[in-house]
């Protein structure tokens, strides 16, 4: 009789760890399942940082100056400026492209 009764005891919590661990395993595999379908990003490297950087700069922003208040606005500008200067190259390639002329380059 008493047997019976301590194997309850020690049955009941067995059951329960078995229980939380095979939640725990699938739970943990199906994260790793999602995280690992999607294709990885492309990672910068170093010198596109770096070149980004100086368009930005060119273009007029000053990492320098810090946050001053006025953060977002000029970095959005440069990023405009940027963004213009490179669709006007591309338009130009294309231009370049289906005339058939070439042009010097300063």
């Amino acid at each position: 009789m008493k047997s019976d009764s301590m194997n309850q005891f020690v049955d009941q919590p067995l059951r329960a760890l078995v229980v939380a661990g095979a939640v725990l395993m699938a739970t943990s595999a199906s994260v790793y399942a999602q995280t690992s379908s999607a294709p990885a990003a492309h990672q910068l490297t170093r010198a596109e940082v770096l070149h980004e950087l100086e368009e930005l700069e060119a273009a007029g922003y000053n990492p320098s100056e810090g946050d001053e208040g006025d953060y977002p606005a000029d970095i959005q500008a440069a990023e405009a400026k940027v963004a213009a200067k490179h669709q006007a190259e591309r338009s130009a390639v294309m231009g370049l492209g289906q005339t058939g002329q070439t042009k010097p380059t300063p």
